[in-house]
């Protein structure tokens, strides 16, 4: 008889208890999960998905059931990773009453095993109303993309006397009860610092190689979104080239006739 082998999927205590820096990337869609899932410990599900899939300005008119959708998706595509959904704008900053509501909606209608919601200090009642009922929390400190008209733009953060501010953000969220921070756009050694200072994951997009674990979108790293690239990305494809190109190969056989040829026509013999 032939045994059935069951793939253990990442669950927030087992991200913790990794030897290796976390591997993380945004997924929106289940063929997208399901190329990342073998790769990644993490998969995030994103609000960024305003701007990369509808072509929004920001992530600020996405929302629950947009992220709801996507997180099923996502779920759905994969296996191994832990999947994280973020909780959108205007959806948990009101009380921790709504955020508890709405983060036990999205896990329940995704399967996901975690949330992520930005904010600091200010963000922390809602965190531990969450943890103490059972629910897993990411923070996210830094650069805050909700909250990139307050920033003034998306920029670096924590330069001269901000950086006192991010790190008690990285300390609230961590007293909150997170069990992982994502650390955006933030300077290096202040990003390292708080590392230091934390006994719980840092997952760093623009910030140290010393966090705890990277996250990228995925997009931006296999070069599929040319709208813009952070600096801080670094793409390890240019699949956009390709699929342009691939487009015009299939536009070209369809003007010349050359597509469909008799292998793709049912009813036809094929060619020797």
């Amino acid at each position: 008889m032939s045994k059935h082998q069951t793939v253990r999927r990442h669950t927030p205590r087992s991200l913790a208890a990794l030897d290796t820096p976390v591997v993380a990337l945004t997924a929106y869609t289940t063929p997208m999960a399901r190329l990342l899932d073998p790769h990644c410990d993490l998969l995030l599900v994103g609000d960024s998905l305003g701007m990369v899939v509808y072509g929004m300005e920001s992530t600020l008119a996405v929302s629950v059931d947009m992220m709801v959708a996507h997180g099923q998706a996502v779920v759905r595509g994969s296996q191994k990773a832990c999947v994280a959904v973020d909780m959108p704008f205007g959806s948990y900053q009101e009380s921790p009453q709504q955020a508890f509501r709405v983060a036990a909606d999205i896990m329940a209608r995704t399967g996901a095993g975690c949330v992520k919601l930005e904010g600091g200090q200010e963000m922390a009642p809602a965190i531990e109303f969450l943890v103490q009922r059972g629910i897993p929390v990411i923070g996210h400190i830094g650069l805050k993309p909700q909250a990139v008209h307050a920033h003034g733009g998306f920029r670096t953060v924590g330069r001269g006397s901000e950086a006192e501010q991010v790190m008690a953000d990285a300390l609230a969220v961590e007293k909150a009860g997170a069990f992982a921070v994502v650390i955006e756009s933030t300077m290096e050694p202040l990003s390292r610092a708080i590392t230091e200072a934390l006994g719980i994951l840092t997952i760093g997009i623009g910030a140290s190689p010393q966090c705890d674990g990277q996250i990228l979108v995925a997009e931006d790293m296999l070069g599929l979104f040319p709208d813009f690239t952070p600096r801080f990305v670094r793409k390890f494809a240019n699949l956009g080239q390709e699929v342009d190109r691939a487009v015009a190969d299939y536009a070209h056989a369809v003007r010349t006739r050359t597509f469909p040829g008799p292998a793709e026509c049912v009813g036809m013999p094929k060619a020797d």
